[in-house]
């Protein structure tokens, strides 16, 4: 069958195990400076079945065992598909509702994005897009994980501008079978799964494809856009190593991912807040001082800075960036490059104050940005400066779940 869009059904793996709590767990890039998460969610799952043994928390990266992990984990996949833990559902789309911390219920679609469709690079017109700059150094230790597995899980929300709400939101309203119903692990409130019928997947595609005809832009990544951009990498080496070779139907042409609609009132924009860890925070808060023009004088660009206990309000009167975000992500790359020290990248502002507090750091708070200016900003500018947003709190991110053969 044709489909009107990028976004298409695919063979979805779902687990047959009883204890679904301890099998989905949250997405890998969370909770990046808080160990004590990982190891709860390590104890809790204990020796059941988990997508937590099938995915390497970013907390873990670079460290001296990432390669006995990572070969953990392709032993894991292997283990789970000889045992036949999987059920799989042959070319089918997943209608989600997702009750998030706050009581508010996301909708989303799980399908495949076709790989074909999807540019992350400067200037890209493709139907699918990145939104943030996409950091190249990134890629290549995600790259090790994806290489060697025969299975993804996906922790990709890819949105859609449909005001309307015309794709997703009707599939609330017909008599689907549920696939999964309970309560998600470390506070992540509720999901619900139920598997599209063809006449529900034929109705969406064809939303879609009227969606396709009004927009520039059909579909602007969300989260995961590194875990897409490794996804992309991962297809285009595998063309490489095998010149004139059909890959056209080869199952790593397509990533899972979740769609989801940008005017959903569960859909909330936070901002990504910066943790610097340096050996003289002084040095640091001077330099930027000079070099971004910090001034207590309001401006269009502010940013809130945590230290020692301390909060300021400053304001940035050279910009480097149409957002704030950017402006002091720009003096931070170049700075840490030159002087060395950490950054790391935090979800909510009471996180960021309480690790803000420790020596050595400081804490850059940001406000979001609205997400009507998304799709626009996008189309005319390009990218944003990476970690520019996040699409509500860390607990409501999305989790693994759903699973998908990426090799023949």
């Amino acid at each position: 069958m044709t489909y009107n869009t990028a976004f298409v059904p695919a063979d979805i793996l779902l687990p047959k195990c009883g204890d679904m709590k301890r099998w989905s767990v949250i997405a890998c890039d969370q909770f990046t400076s808080e160990p004590e998460y990982w190891q709860e969610a390590d104890r809790y799952v204990g020796s059941a079945p988990s997508s937590l043994r099938l995915v390497l928390p970013e907390i873990y990266l670079g460290r001296s065992d990432t390669a006995a992990r990572i070969k953990k984990i392709d032993d894991t996949i292997r283990e789970y598909l000889a045992a036949g833990l999987f059920e799989e559902r042959k070319n089918a789309m997943i209608y989600l509702e997702r009750t998030q911390s706050n009581g508010k219920v996301r909708r989303g679609i799980v399908g495949a994005i076709d790989l074909e469709a999807y540019d992350y690079r400067p200037g890209s017109r493709s139907q699918v897009r990145a939104t943030e700059a996409t950091v190249i150094d990134r890629i290549p230790p995600r790259l090790e994980i994806r290489k060697g597995a025969e299975l993804e899980l996906p922790h990709i929300m890819i949105l859609i501008d449909d005001p309307e709400f015309s794709v997703i939101e009707p599939m609330a309203k017909k008599n689907l079978v549920t696939l999964y119903d309970f309560d998600l692990m470390g506070g992540g409130g509720h999901v619900v799964g139920k598997l599209m019928d063809a006449q529900a997947i034929s109705e969406a595609d064809a939303a879609l494809g009227r969606l396709k005809e009004k927009c520039e832009m059909l579909f602007a990544m969300g989260d995961g856009n590194h875990s897409l951009a490794t996804a992309k990498e991962h297809y285009e080496n595998l063309k490489k190593a095998n010149p004139g070779k059909d890959l056209s139907r080869h199952p790593a042409r397509y990533a899972l991912c979740e769609i989801v609609n940008l005017h959903s009132e569960a859909l909330e924009f936070d901002a990504i807040h910066r943790l610097v860890k340096v050996d003289d925070p002084y040095k640091l808060i001077m330099e930027m001082s000079l070099e971004l023009g910090l001034s207590g004088i309001p401006s269009a660009q502010r940013v809130r800075i945590h230290r020692n206990y301390t909060v300021r309000d400053l304001y940035i009167r050279a910009p480097k960036s149409k957002l704030s975000v950017g402006s002091v992500q720009a003096f931070l790359d170049t700075y840490l490059k030159e002087n060395g020290g950490y950054i790391d990248y935090i979800h909510g502002g009471d996180t960021l104050r309480r690790l803000a507090a420790e020596d050595g750091t400081i804490g850059f708070e940001f406000e979001p940005m609205k997400k009507s200016e998304l799709f626009p900003t996008v189309i005319a500018d390009g990218a944003l400066p990476r970690k520019t947003f996040s699409m509500g709190h860390a607990q409501d991110k999305r989790y693994y779940l759903e699973a998908r053969r990426i090799t023949e």
